[in-house]
């Protein structure tokens, strides 16, 4: 797969999922928002690691920059 994210989006979403985890794991969030939330990050940290999103292929869309291609 091509990749289509830049560093500052793959960052971004590593961070959020960390949070997300930490957050669910220490249980501030629970139930099945926590749940959603913990899936939503474990698909930011795959998407973050590949990067390569799934939803920016269809719409063309792309954060990375002319330098980092």
């Amino acid at each position: 797969m091509k990749k289509n994210m830049g560093i500052a989006d793959r960052i971004i979403r590593l961070i959020v999922a960390v949070v997300v985890a930490v957050l669910f794991f220490t249980d501030v969030i629970t139930g099945t928002l926590g749940i959603v939330l913990l899936v939503i990050a474990g698909i930011f940290l795959v998407t973050s690691i590949v990067g390569t999103c799934p939803l920016y292929l269809p719409l063309s869309l792309s954060t990375r920059s002319a330098k980092e291609k």
